[in-house]
């Protein structure tokens, strides 16, 4: 393996252990939480790309899988993920590879948001349809319990996590652990 695989694999490591890390604590406003997760991915695909961003990911989701207490309020198995609440974590992937790749492609930090903003987006979506088809609810009832009021905290974890992807961004280059090669220059 070369290092500079290395480098990546332990990366990852290291964001879907964040991950793992900041998911559980969440402040509860509802049936889904105010969680940390996409904060964490956000991050994540920031300072790793749109493919090990996503993998450490679906690291962090196969960890929970597994039984591990990841997931918010620190619930964990594949009731967590089948359940009501669970399109949301399931939602994290499409969040992760989307925003991702604008991320990647694109050097404007409003684009970098906006990339954000749409991955989140489809994690609604996808959270929002399962949410109706587990729970019985309604479309309108489901916006008002599962995404309504997560759009001001999400909007500030994007501003955040492009605030210290950034400044992470910047300090790993200049101690010479970050490359920016992803940018389509």
């Amino acid at each position: 393996m070369k290092h500079n695989t290395i480098q990546t694999l332990c990366s990852c490591g290291v964001l879907a252990a964040v991950i793992c890390v900041l998911s559980p604590f969440s402040v509860p406003i509802g049936p889904v939480p105010v969680a940390f997760a996409n904060l964490a991915i956000y991050l994540a695909v920031y300072l790793l790309g749109w493919k090990w961003g996503t993998v450490s990911c679906l690291v962090y989701l196969l960890v929970g899988l597994a039984g591990l207490p990841v997931f918010a309020g620190f619930a964990s198995g594949a009731g967590a993920l089948l359940g009501p609440t669970g399109g949301y974590l399931l939602g994290y992937l499409p969040m992760a590879l989307v925003g991702g790749w604008i991320v990647d492609h694109t050097r404007a930090k409003w684009l970098h948001g906006l990339g954000l903003i749409l991955g989140t987006a489809l994690c609604y979506l996808l959270g929002t349809a399962w949410f109706c088809w587990q729970g019985g609810y309604t479309v309108g009832v489901a916006m008002g319990l599962c995404v309504t009021p997560f759009i001001p905290f999400d909007v500030g974890k994007i501003v955040l996590a492009i605030a210290l992807g950034s400044l992470l961004r910047r300090r790993l280059a200049q101690a010479g652990f970050y490359q920016e090669e992803r940018v389509a220059r």
